[in-house]
């Protein structure tokens, strides 16, 4: 009669499922976080700017002060519109690494079981 060895049992369940699980949920987590931050911190930039704009608005007296105002607003389309751009680069980059770490993780879990299957093997 044997026995059965559940420390070794479970010992291969957690390097099987249970740790590649483990470190899949903590990229995901970062990956969140990073992605909330960088939605933060475009909305502010975006919401400044637009109350920037609207205190700028109010201010205008005048007919001078209104062309002024205009001139200006093409120069802030601009800064927005690439501020736009380096937000979109930024996130298609944070989305990238996240593949690029997924493919990692999921990679060494396939070398990890081929390396298992293959001391199974020698041994049965």
């Amino acid at each position: 009669m044997s026995t059965f060895n559940t420390n070794e049992w479970t010992q291969q369940f957690d390097n099987f499922f249970m740790a590649p699980a483990r470190a899949y949920a903590a990229l995901s987590v970062d990956m969140t976080e990073k992605l909330f931050n960088a939605q933060l911190d475009a909305q502010k930039a975006y919401v400044d700017t637009s109350l920037a704009q609207a205190r700028k608005l109010m201010s205008v007296k005048d007919a001078e002060e209104l062309r002024s105002y205009m001139e200006n607003q093409q120069k802030v389309a601009k800064e927005v519109a690439e501020r736009l751009k380096s937000d979109a680069d930024n996130v298609v980059s944070l989305q990238q690494d996240f593949v690029q770490k997924s493919q990692k993780i999921t990679e060494d879990n396939i070398k990890q079981a081929q390396t298992a299957a293959s001391k199974m093997g020698k041994t049965a």
